[in-house]
């Protein structure tokens, strides 16, 4: 039972009836010490439910549940390393030996996707992840995160693998097993793509299967042409499908002043910025913004004011902060003041600060939002007052972590050998310094994440996505 004490002090209920699936691996993931990226709630950096949203937009697993291959997803997508097993693809004897393993270290957890009727529970499809085993009983422990209906139970293992060994019903397939653990590379710090707008579907279409085709019609001649074909022919919303992120916390009491660790993790993603910035993709990707009046509205709908931005990052922090994640429209921020602190001997660090009211304008919420800003743009005064004028990441910083992301096949369609050469040389991942690299390495995981939960392909193929 070495992994039960990880596991037992992230233990959770699911907070919906359908939300088994996400409460399990949020609790495996924050037991991996996996970091999310962002706080949850006050000072605390952990998984929630509502941040696993990647393969499968939340509303839709609240009303229908969700499958084994879209967890699976959600794992990959989170930064996990993971490893799934259909039942009718492995044996009794197998599994067995992945829980003796799993229960027997605390850097490995198994989720199990089994069927309740087996058990006379009520119910039926469900997640829970396996807390410890008796090997004289040959008995698996279950940490049931529907806490409301069942407690922990020891099962034996013979009639968990018959829950496992049944089909689910929405997608046609056998249940089984994922091991979940910690990858030795960071996922994403900076940057990450986002199916949250409805329009994620047709923004990946377009990226991952019209554009090769679009490039292979067109006579480009150099880079301009390439990137103007690509950034001419963007489709609406596609601002919504790559974001940078933005760490969200409550106003704290005691005056705003940011930790060590909260400057550590800004001067980590400023620096992934820094590298960005110096690709030579970035340049050629700036001078064409610069210089091109057909994407002028292209960086109109991605450039917004700091304030702005700050806003609508505020109103997702309260959406959270309250619980109800994906119901911004019940928060409006009041206000916004851009404020700049430099300690003795440190970079500047921008702050965000805004007051979040409710609709009904019963409560309010001090919010502050850590923003990543370019240092060699920021002319920054050092008195903490208004009058910075910090540069958060841009269209042109955003646009070259896209494309350095994109499948490295996006290109192979252009004709001109030479431009197919120098456009493989701009964007691979080889000449990238090591945490850009890891970066846009994450993120390209996440296009095949994507591209396969679109062409409904995440049930079939449950590996991790080939960098």
């Amino acid at each position: 039972m070495e992994g039960f004490f990880k596991l037992i002090s992230y233990f959770q209920t699911q907070s919906e009836p359908a939300y088994c699936g996400l409460a399990s691996l949020s609790m495996v993931l924050n037991a991996l010490a996996i970091d999310p990226g962002r706080k949850w709630k006050g000072p605390w950096r952990w998984f929630d439910e509502s941040m696993l949203d990647c393969c499968e937009p939340l509303e839709k697993v609240k009303a229908k549940g969700i499958s084994f291959g879209k967890v699976v997803c959600l794992a990959h997508c989170a930064g996990a390393k993971v490893e799934a097993f259909r039942s009718n693809l492995s044996t009794i004897d197998d599994f067995r030996k992945h829980v003796m393993a799993c229960t027997t270290s605390d850097d490995c957890h198994l989720i199990s996707s089994y069927h309740r009727g087996l058990f006379k529970q009520t119910g039926s499809g469900h997640f829970s992840p396996i807390g410890g085993y008796h090997a004289e009983k040959d008995m698996a422990l279950i940490l049931d995160v529907a806490r409301f209906k069942y407690p922990p139970h020891w099962v034996p293992v013979p009639l968990l693998w018959e829950a496992m060994n049944t089909i689910d019903e929405a997608t046609g397939l056998h249940r089984g097993f994922m091991l979940v653990s910690k990858l030795h590379r960071a996922p994403a710090l900076l940057y990450t793509l986002s199916c949250k707008h409805e329009s994620w579907v047709s923004i990946s279409k377009h990226l991952m299967d019209d554009l090769p085709v679009l490039l292979s019609s067109e006579n480009v001649k150099d880079i301009k042409d390439v990137l103007s074909t690509l950034l001419s022919n963007l489709p609406p919303n596609f601002a919504e499908f790559i974001k940078w992120v933005a760490e969200v916390r409550r106003q704290e009491e005691n005056g705003q002043k940011l930790s060590e660790e909260e400057k550590g993790r800004l001067a980590i993603k400023e620096e992934v910025l820094k590298q960005v910035q110096d690709t030579p993709l970035y340049k050629h990707v700036t001078s064409l913004l610069l210089s091109e009046d057909s994407v002028y509205q292209l960086k109109a709908e991605m450039e917004s004011s700091l304030t702005n931005v700050a806003a609508s990052i505020c109103c997702q922090g309260a959406d959270i902060f309250a619980g109800r994640s994906g119901l911004s429209d019940r928060f409006c921020c009041r206000q916004t003041c851009v404020r700049c602190y430099r300690a003795t001997g440190d970079n500047p660090a921008t702050v965000v600060s805004g007051t979040v009211v409710n609709g009904n304008g019963n409560g309010e919420q001090g919010v502050d939002v850590l923003v990543p800003t370019s240092q060699a743009k920021t002319s920054c005064c050092s008195s903490g007052q208004n009058g910075c004028s910090p540069m958060h990441p841009g269209s042109n910083d955003v646009l070259t972590a896209l494309l350095l992301a994109l499948p490295p096949q996006t290109w192979s369609h252009i004709k001109d050998m030479k431009v197919l050469q120098e456009i493989e040389n701009l964007v691979s991942a080889e000449n990238l310094p090591p945490l850009l690299q890891e970066e846009i390495l994450h993120l390209r995981g996440q296009f095949l994440l994507l591209k396969r939960c679109k062409d409904n392909k995440v049930e079939e193929d449950l590996a991790a996505p080939p960098f």
